[in-house]
């Protein structure tokens, strides 16, 4: 599979789990019975194995890793508190308070990680 080919299925993941989580968080903020379907339950891991997938495959085909690259770096950082952040939005958060919050600050730290992508710069928001 050529390089350009990976990118496109790694932008395209990244914006099917970008938009399910967007969609969950809104179910979530609505208490609605949707977000307890299934599928919801399901596809979601795998559109974020797929992407995790294809980030390991361009991190190796372009030899770009995290440490030497320090936008790749902010990237991982960034994508791990995004997802102890959603965690908290979609299971774990204890009041609705700390629901609301955890999901505003995945979103940011999701809109981070686009723009980290975006322009190869980890201070991007400077």
């Amino acid at each position: 599979m050529p390089y350009i080919a990976l990118k496109h299925l790694h932008i395209t993941f990244a914006a099917l789990s970008g938009l399910l989580f967007l969609v969950r968080g809104i179910w979530m903020l609505r208490a609605s019975p949707l977000l307890q379907q299934r599928w919801v339950k399901i596809v979601p891991h795998v559109i974020d194995t797929l992407l995790l997938a294809s980030a390991i495959g361009l991190a190796v085909w372009s030899h770009q890793y995290p440490g030497p690259m320090p936008w790749l770096t902010a990237k991982v950082v960034a994508l791990v508190a995004y997802i102890v952040l959603g965690t908290i939005a979609l299971k774990r958060g204890r009041t609705r308070q700390a629901q609301v919050l955890a999901f505003a600050g995945a979103l940011l730290c999701f809109a981070y990680i686009v723009a980290v992508a975006l322009t190869k710069n980890p201070l991007v928001l400077f």
